[in-house]
This record gives structure tokens, sequence and C-alpha cells, in this order.
């Protein structure tokens, strides 16, 4: 479960990312949506990080990295880099699932790396506030 699009040499269709995450790629258009018409962001498809990440969206601002979102096998997972003073703004209000994956992420400076995955509604609105803040932070 929640194989990623491996083959390096075939680049997807955004509609075949969102069709291999099956009822996942509703909430990942709502949050491609979202990301584009309210946030004012890019997406490109790419192959980052090597073979065992494979085919995802990078959304940017202006110049700013925001996050990757990669396809996967019912599910999509997002793979941001966000600080602790951004996460402490809105870590209280965030679901004890959001927390979970803060709690347990790879740290890397003043922050870490979140892999927040999406499955549920309730995931996706907590990703569209952690993504949000880190937007304006």
């Amino acid at each position: 479960m929640y194989e990623r699009m491996l083959d390096k040499k075939t680049e997807p269709l955004f509609d075949e990312m969102i069709s291999y995450c099956g009822d996942a790629g509703k909430l990942w258009l709502e949050l491609d949506g979202y990301l584009k018409d309210e946030l004012k962001m890019k997406g490109c498809i790419r192959f980052p990080y090597g073979n065992k990440y494979g085919w995802s969206m990078k959304y940017s601002l202006k110049s700013k990295h925001i996050c990757d979102v990669f396809a996967e096998n019912g599910a999509f997972m997002a793979l941001i880099r966000i600080s602790n003073d951004a996460i402490n703004s809105i870590y209280n209000g965030l679901s004890d699932y959001a927390k979970a994956v803060w709690n347990n992420k790879y740290p890397c400076g003043s922050g870490g790396w979140l892999n927040y995955r999406v499955t549920c509604k309730e995931q996706l609105q907590d990703l569209m506030k952690i993504i949000e803040t880190k937007a304006n932070y």
C-alpha cells in the first residue's frame, strides 16, 4: 500500500498522478486548486531526491520552494520543510495526526522535514494550514 510512481523513464501527466491516488486524488485536486488559486503558487512535475521517492508535483511561491507532493497508491504524501517557529504558531490547532507527524519529523536546523500522508479531508485541512503558514512565514 502507498506505493509511489517510480518509473523514472516515463513522466506522468498530472491527471495520471491524480488517478493513481485513487479516492485521495480528489483531495489532491482540492489542495492543488487551493495552492494555485488562493496562494498563487506554481507547480511542476519532477522526479526529485532519488529513485525511492518517485514522481512529485513541486509547489513554489515565487522562487521559494514550499513542498513536494508525491503520488501514492491510495494516498498522496507531502514532503515539506518547516521551522519550529512556524509550526509553534499553529500547533495547538492541529489534529492529533498532524501533531504526531510533527513530533516524528526528520530534524533539520531549527525545524524539520515532515512526511505528511493524506488519506482523508481532516488531514488535508491541516496540511493546508501547514503549507499556508510556511508560505507566509
